[in-house]
C-alpha cells in the first residue's frame, strides 16, 4: 500500500508525472561520475561524486527490484533505491550506522514504506552508547526533516547536479 501511495503522491505532481513516464535511471549508462566531479565546488553533482568516491560507492549496486508485479510501483521502488545515496548527500548524512539509521527516519516519513521504519527501529540494535546519543540528537531533526521537505520522490534530480 505504502508503494502505490508513492505512486499515486507521484501520479499527482507534474515533476513526478514526468519521471513516471520517462523513468530515468541514475546508473552509469545514465550518469557521467567523472562529468559530476568536474562541477563546480559545492554543486549537488559534485557533493555527490564525492560522496561516491569517498565511500567506494556506485550508482550501479543497487540489484534490481523483484517480487513487485506490477512494471510502475516497481519503477517507483527502484527509483527510490537509486535516489538513496542522493539523498545522504541532501541531509548531510553519512552512510554510518547512524548516518543510516536517521535517513530510514527521513525515508520513513517521506516514503511510509514499513522497511524505512523497520530499518530505523532495528538499526538502533546495532548502536553503541556513543551512537545513540548521536542519533537521539538526529532523529527529531530527521523526521521533521522528512516530513517538511518537499515529496523527495518528485524531484528530477539530474536536472539539479549544477546547483
Amino acid at each position: 500500500r505504502a508503494l502505490a501511495r508513492m505512486r499515486e503522491r507521484m501520479r499527482a505532481d507534474a515533476v513526478g508525472r514526468t519521471i513516471l513516464k520517462e523513468r530515468p535511471r541514475l546508473r552509469s549508462d545514465s550518469l557521467d561520475i567523472d562529468e559530476l566531479t568536474k562541477l563546480p565546488a559545492g554543486s549537488f553533482g559534485s557533493a555527490y561524486a564525492e560522496f561516491l568516491r569517498l565511500h567506494g560507492f556506485h550508482p550501479d549496486e543497487r540489484s534490481d527490484v523483484r517480487f513487485v508485479d506490477d512494471e510502475e510501483l516497481a519503477y517507483v521502488m527502484t527509483r527510490y533505491r537509486e535516489t538513496h545515496d542522493l539523498w545522504h548527500v541532501l541531509f548531510a548524512l553519512p552512510p554510518s550506522f547512524v548516518g543510516e539509521v536517521a535517513l530510514k527516519g527521513i525515508e520513513a516519513a517521506q516514503t511510509g514504506l514499513p522497511m524505512c521504519a523497520a530499518g530505523a527501529v532495528m538499526g538502533v540494535a546495532r548502536l553503541d552508547r556513543d551512537q545513540l546519543r548521536q542519533l537521539a540528537a538526529l532523529t527529531p531533526w530527521a523526521l521533521r526533516a522528512g516530513r517538511a521537505c518537499a515529496d523527495l520522490m518528485c524531484v528530477r534530480y539530474e536536472e539539479h547536479f549544477a546547483e
